[in-house]
């Protein structure tokens, strides 16, 4: 078993700490938060953009419990961290957590700006343990499916695909996302996963030209995209933060093959992923599994057990991912198009 160490007891490390209930070869064995620490081991409900219901509870006298994160580092039990707190704590949380010999587990994005998150991926490149961003969406079912129907040419060559990603502003933590010199507002925070899955998908783009608005952040709170991808495929993406209360959370997608269109609509439930295709009837696809940030960990997990490091998704594409919401930010203050730096 993988002796794992959370930091951070908000939403998202809430969230991982349901997932690890799910992931095979792993124990939690300490929680660490400056300010949220429970004594008897009852995390409640924490507010977020995916619906959770599962209570959580742990067992303290099993679970060893921190206010500094140093102090958990110096723990030699514990082999695995999972940094969970906000931006600008991820570059000296995660250069500590590797200096201090352990696998790392870096929520998005890697930090603000590039510069940063460079020292990230710098440190990672020497050290003992492994270093892997979250980037939940490539572990995603329907979304890991999207990319395998690319991969295999299962539909011929894809054209184009648009994605969507929009939310009410996060009702949590307020005071840390809402900053947006910090945070970088729903480009950085939310409209990132789609960016980095785009490079996935067609490798890192030459270009972007965005459009977009700041409201509630003093960052960019609203991006529409355009992408100039090798394949010369047409691809946008958009995400949000200006929903209005009552509109919840969604996140989409619609790809034209050449021989069928997929349309993932994450608010039609169990019939949220369709496919067309040419001379066959309209099909629902589902597909079995657990969600993505389940499939994120337990792949860190499986590398540590294995000792080769993770394959799906590395520093250097956090890295790069940070760099592509860069371009998007510069473009939208410039209005031109701008090239993705390498």
């Amino acid at each position: 078993m993988v002796n794992v160490g959370v930091i951070g007891l908000g939403f998202m490390g809430l969230t991982h700490l349901k997932a690890y209930q799910k992931v095979k070869g792993a124990r939690i064995a300490a929680i660490c938060d400056a300010v949220r620490l429970p004594a008897d081991g009852n995390l409640g409900s924490v507010a977020g953009n995916i619906a959770n219901t599962e209570e959580m509870r742990l067992d303290m006298a099993q679970v060893k419990g921190y206010r500094d994160y140093r102090e958990m580092l110096a723990n030699p039990e514990i082999e695995m961290v999972d940094i969970c707190v906000p931006t600008s704590l991820h570059a000296p949380m995660a250069i500590d957590s590797l200096a201090a010999g352990k696998h790392v587990l870096c929520e998005k994005p890697l930090a603000r700006d590039s510069t940063t998150a460079r020292r990230i991926v710098e440190a990672a490149g020497g050290a003992k343990g492994f270093f892997m961003p979250a980037m939940c969406l490539r572990f995603w079912p329907e979304w890991a499916w999207l990319k395998a129907a690319m991969d295999d040419n299962r539909f011929g060559r894809l054209l184009a695909a648009s994605f969507l990603r929009l939310s009410e502003p996060p009702g949590w933590s307020q005071g840390t996302y809402l900053k947006g010199a910090e945070s970088g507002g729903a480009l950085l925070d939310m409209h990132i996963h789609d960016s980095d899955f785009i490079q996935f998908c067609f490798g890192r783009p030459k270009s972007v030209f965005a459009t977009g608005q700041t409201l509630l952040s003093g960052a960019v709170d609203h991006v529409c995209t355009t992408y100039q991808v090798a394949s010369g495929a047409s691809v946008t993406a958009s995400g949000s933060w200006l929903m209005h209360k009552g509109s919840g959370f969604k996140m989409a997608y619609l790809a034209n093959f050449e021989n069928a269109t997929v349309d993932y609509d994450s608010t039609r439930g169990a019939d949220c992923l369709r496919v067309c295709e040419r001379d066959h009837e309209p099909q629902t696809v589902k597909l079995e599994g657990h969600d993505g940030y389940v499939g994120e960990i337990q792949h860190l997990v499986d590398a540590i057990a294995s000792g080769q490091a993770p394959t799906v998704v590395t520093a250097a594409d956090g890295l790069a991912a940070v760099a592509i919401c860069e371009a998007e930010e510069k473009s939208v203050q410039t209005g031109a198009v701008v090239p993705v730096a390498c």
